[in-house]
């Protein structure tokens, strides 16, 4: 390969590579992105720059809009590698980005480059939207990647609480997202149901000195099992009880939970007892880890050594007495899902477990996944209205359970209040806000949005107005240009999503699209019989925003009413 064609081919093949598939396909901003490697490779051709491994550039939306709608720091990053000023960069790479097809690009101190689309390249997403119907945003990422998606996986000792509902409502989004760009998902509840919880849970039911759990659920156990007081039952009655409890438990509280009240479908309920335990896979994985001298005796007991994985210490795999511990049983479980063709690991954990990440991790690596885990931490949640935390449950102790908040509130208003805060953060439901039954409730702001939406749609139908043939360069209004730059934003949003396990970014997002509608509305006039020709393009954009609009309600899970 020659020299002057050097520079171009590395720029390109780092698009390919560096880059990675997935910024291949995002839309107009991956083709900026690619389009200025593009030309950073022409200036090292042309010998205006010196030849250097290009870092990652990006083009992002710009916070204020009055600067366009696409912004890139790129000359800002090169220009120590370029020897040469930032500005004196952007204008070479902005010379030759003029004639990208779709934008007017303009350079600013210190040396950004400002890209704002014409109105054809801002208004064609109309058309795009209305085409492709709720398939807006589709697209190939995953490329069929079988992903496992473990989310709640509560113990079956109890109702389920706020923490379940928070870490369920995010786990079956994220399953949508992912469904969505391409990915092949199986979303799994683990059924904990061989430990020491189903003993505690015996126990409980016999109501004996070593009971742990309380609440009207355990009479209804008693009841509906039959179950009297057995003080002196032996370690195998309280276990057999326990078993027929925590099935129970799953069956008639934790499954209907999660059919009727949080609307969640599981393709596959893993339990530990069956599937993993008395299928062997404890027994094979450490027989695994011992084939690859990652397992060694000490003290009598048998260690994983995950401290060579980035583990901060070595796990109890086997202990002295012979028992396996419930480490062994998570390898046996991690190992279930590499055999059934896992190429992407995803876990939901509370945040009492955040210490427990490495070694899963680790024990992973030990049994050879070679592919991406992503293992998502979710903190605390507290009921609260007027500022005081609220404890409402009659049938688990002081445990506040989702079937009680649903049944308060609904099953939109808690996943969507849930769903509006990231992972990371602490969350206090304020139950004042949920209850209410106005536009002061985002979730209720967000659904007027979508019906007043459907509203205009049925009184243009009635009009006789229509948005067949309709002519986008009469979008002129820079409220209809902000909403054009929202529906542009939506496939890359899902993606981002995807990717990052972001999903609180999806009612974030519903909320401002529903914000730029309302502004819409109250400055331009849709329905108009005198100007026919304005009214069928706005009527365009008010179908092409219903549609996105629907289709993230759709995978928040939230429904999208078209009247209220």
């Amino acid at each position: 390969m020659t020299f002057e064609y050097y520079g171009t081919f590395l720029c390109i093949w780092q698009v390919f590579t560096m880059f990675g598939f997935s910024r291949r396909i995002r839309g107009m901003k991956t083709q900026w992105e690619g389009r200025i490697c593009e030309i950073v490779g022409e200036l090292q051709a042309e010998g205006l720059i010196p030849v250097f491994v290009v870092p990652e550039i990006l083009v992002e939306w710009t916070r204020d809009e009055r600067h366009g709608e696409y912004a890139t720091n790129a000359a800002l990053v090169l220009a120590k590698l370029a020897h040469t000023s930032p500005m004196e960069l952007a204008n070479l790479i902005s010379g030759k980005l003029s004639s990208f097809e779709g934008a007017v690009v303009e350079v600013a101190a210190p040396g950004y480059i400002n890209m704002t689309l014409t109105l054809d390249a801002m208004t064609s997403v109309v058309g795009e939207v209305i085409s492709r119907g709720g398939g807006y945003g589709d697209n190939t990422l995953g490329n069929g990647t079988t992903v496992n998606n473990e989310f709640i996986s509560a113990n079956p000792t109890g109702p389920m609480h706020l923490g379940n509902g928070r870490g369920g409502f995010y786990g079956d989004a994220l399953s949508n997202v992912l469904r969505k760009v391409g990915f092949t998902v199986t979303s799994e509840y683990y059924v904990n149901d061989a430990g020491e919880q189903v003993m505690k849970l015996g126990h409980s039911v016999f109501r004996d000195g070593e009971s742990v759990y309380a609440g009207g659920y355990i009479e209804e156990i008693r009841e509906a099992l039959s179950i009297g007081d057995e003080p002196d039952a032996d370690d195998a009655r309280v276990r057999e009880v326990g078993t027929k409890a925590a099935a129970f438990v799953l069956e008639e509280y934790i499954k209907k939970t999660l059919d009727s009240k949080m609307k969640i479908s599981f393709d596959s309920f893993i339990s530990e007892r069956k599937d993993i335990v008395e299928n062997g896979f404890p027994d094979r994985a450490i027989l695994t880890m011992k084939d690859k001298g990652l397992a060694f005796e000490q003290d009598g007991a048998l260690w994983l050594r995950t401290t060579d994985f980035g583990d901060d210490k070595d796990r109890v795999l086997v202990k002295s007495d012979g028992t396996q511990t419930y480490f062994a049983t998570d390898c046996g479980y991690l190992l279930s899902k590499i055999e059934r063709g896992s190429s992407r690991l995803i876990l939901t954990l509370g945040a009492d477990h955040h210490g427990y990440v490495s070694r899963i991790r680790a024990a992973a690596k030990s049994l050879g996944f070679t592919g991406r885990f992503d293992i998502f931490i979710l903190q605390m949640v507290r009921l609260v209205k007027d500022g005081q935390e609220v404890r409402m449950s009659k049938r688990a102790g002081n445990v506040v359970t989702i079937d009680e908040l649903v049944e308060l509130v609904g099953h939109d208003v808690a996943r969507f209040f849930f769903l509006m805060l990231s992972l990371d953060t602490h969350m206090n439901f304020d139950l004042g806000l949920a209850e209410e039954r106005s536009e002061k409730n985002p979730v209720y702001y967000v659904q007027y949005a979508h019906a007043r939406l459907s509203s205009i749609l049925r009184k243009a139908e009635e009009a006789g107005l229509t948005y067949d043939n309709a002519d986008m360069s009469l979008l002129t209004h820079p409220k209809e240009r902000g909403l054009c730059r929202e529906l542009m934003s939506f496939p890359e949003l899902c993606v981002e999503v995807a990717e990052t396990g972001s999903v609180h970014k999806l009612p974030q997002y519903a909320i401002r699209l529903s914000d730029r509608l309302h502004s819409f509305y109250a400055d331009c006039r849709v329905i108009d019989s005198e100007h026919p020709e304005l009214s069928g393009s706005r009527l365009a954009l008010v179908s092409a925003i219903r549609i996105v609009l629907a289709e993230t309600l759709r995978l928040i899970g939230v429904s999208a009413p078209e009247k209220m």
